[in-house]
């Protein structure tokens, strides 16, 4: 969808004005504030109110969109929900055209508004052929008038985050048989082209030189072969230590021998969610020209119970040399992440570690799908994720580690065992990869099952995949990375 800034409204688009809870009707025409308050809006945000007015002779088609109170905490984001409201209601009208006045807001506010509007209006319908014409996109743009001066500036960079939610979109998106370890790197390389950023791919034969027989254990029951992506971005001091962000990309999870159960697997093709976030935020990273050095790096496998499958009671040494009794085959990421974190660790002695990841189901029972689960064994690292993820409404909640932890997942044959028992599984799977954090890194583990995807639409995202993880870590790099 098209954003462009005009000195003056369409006459044919929809005519949209954003308005406050507080003297919503000030300045409206009589017969617009009367049908408004007769349907019960009140500008609260994400309220919208649409009617036809006759203006000079033509009808023209009219909405409200309620912002909230305009001093309250959450001020942006209820701007954004304002923008996704109407992108939702107006994306398959049949209006080709929006015409969005934003007189009065400041700069961040219309693009908050905006940002909104873009992100909620994405939607796969590629793979759909059969879509009846009032089921398919028709806003093609949305006209901005009355900016203050700046506002079209601060839009063109913030692009850069809608680039990078929308390519972790559509990667989590795509089906197993259209992405896998191969071609999740074929669509990077095609989306980083140009941008600055630098790739390099380890193949099979590469990993297992290095001794990364915890990620190759995962991927030996599929036809597919395995990949580890790294991407630099080389944005601030020359020489000085790089950000280090490491998602686990299961292309598609069959649980292995330990197969799953068949309802509700077609879910699994999400589980690269931690990868397409790596892959999306470095996307953003280089969009916008971060003044910071940052690596991304992601284990791309897929999981399948062939023949030549891993097997439960098997044992398989990681490339930091421990060894791991493989009790459950399904649960796999930690076995895929444990070795990418030794990697980039040693190749890139970075300032810091993050690593994203579909890792337990056991996160969702405690969060539900309303945050993610951050477990860090740094206080300071944790209070600036955490701290990102108010300001960007992706959602954290700290949860606890310790000892206690960490002797459940001890083996009586190997270093460890890669499950615990059945209670604390999102903790215990962090614990394991902590025992792959050299001493003395800050580091941090986001375990986001219950938020990449969504079975119902939000303020900024229709069903399916959320782009989350990408507003998270643009945000922690621009508040603590940059200066």
């Amino acid at each position: 969808m098209r954003i462009t800034f005009a000195a003056a409204l369409p006459t044919a688009a929809v005519q949209a004005r954003l308005v406050d809870a507080d003297g919503w009707e000030t300045g409206l025409p009589a017969v617009l504030a009367t049908g408004a308050k007769a349907s019960r809006f009140a500008g609260k945000a994400g309220q919208v109110f649409e009617a036809f007015v006759e203006d000079a002779g033509a009808v023209r088609r009219v909405a409200l969109a309620g912002t909230g109170k305009p001093d309250a905490d959450d001020r942006l984001a209820a701007l954004e929900k304002a923008g996704g409201a109407l992108s939702a209601k107006y994306r398959a009208s049949g209006e080709t055209v929006l015409g969005l006045d934003v007189t009065g807001l400041a700069a961040d506010a219309v693009v908050a508004v905006l940002l909104g509007a873009r992100l909620r209006a994405w939607k796969q319908d590629s793979y759909r052929t059969t879509l009846k014409d009032e089921e398919k996109a028709s806003l093609a743009e949305i006209v901005v008038t009355g900016a203050v001066d700046g506002a079209e500036a601060a839009w063109v960079a913030a692009t850069a985050i809608a680039e990078g939610v929308e390519f972790t979109r559509e990667l989590v998106t795509d089906p197993a048989n259209v992405l896998y370890p191969e071609s999740f790197v074929e669509r990077c390389r095609q989306r980083y082209a140009g941008t600055g950023l630098a790739v390099r791919v380890l193949d099979e034969s590469e990993m297992k030189a290095l001794g990364m027989g915890a990620l190759l254990g995962v991927a030996q029951g599929s036809v597919r072969p395995p990949r580890l992506l790294v991407v630099e971005w080389k944005g601030g001091a020359e020489g000085a230590a790089p950000v280090a962000f490491v998602g686990k990309g299961v292309t598609f999870d069959t649980g292995g021998i330990s197969l799953k159960p068949g309802a509700g697997m077609e879910d699994m093709k999400w589980d690269m969610g931690g990868a397409g976030a790596v892959a999306g935020t470095m996307l953003t990273l280089a969009r916008r020209g971060a003044k910071a050095n940052v690596v991304g790096v992601m284990g791309l496998v897929e999981n399948m119970p062939d023949g030549n499958a891993q097997r439960p009671g098997d044992v398989v040494t990681s490339m930091s040399g421990q060894t791991i009794e493989v009790i459950n085959t399904d649960a796999e990421g930690r076995l895929v992440l444990c070795d990418a974190l030794t990697f980039v660790q040693r190749e890139f002695k970075p300032a810091l570690v993050v690593d994203l990841a579909t890792l337990t189901g056991a996160i969702i029972l405690s969060l539900a799908h309303e945050y993610a689960g951050l477990f860090s064994t740094d206080d300071a690292l944790a209070a600036k994720l955490d701290a990102a993820g108010k300001a960007s409404g992706d959602k954290l909640w700290r949860m606890p580690m310790g000892a206690v932890y960490d002797k459940m997942i001890d083996s009586p044959i190997a270093d460890m065992k890669n499950v615990g028992a059945r209670w604390g599984g999102s903790i215990t799977a962090a614990q394991f990869l902590a025992r792959y954090i050299d001493k003395g890194t800050p580091w941090a583990h986001l375990d986001i099952a219950g938020t990449v995807w969504t079975d119902k639409a939000g303020p900024t995202w229709d069903k399916g995949a959320t782009g989350f993880g990408v507003r998270l870590l643009d945000r922690f790099v621009r508040d603590t990375q940059e200066v």
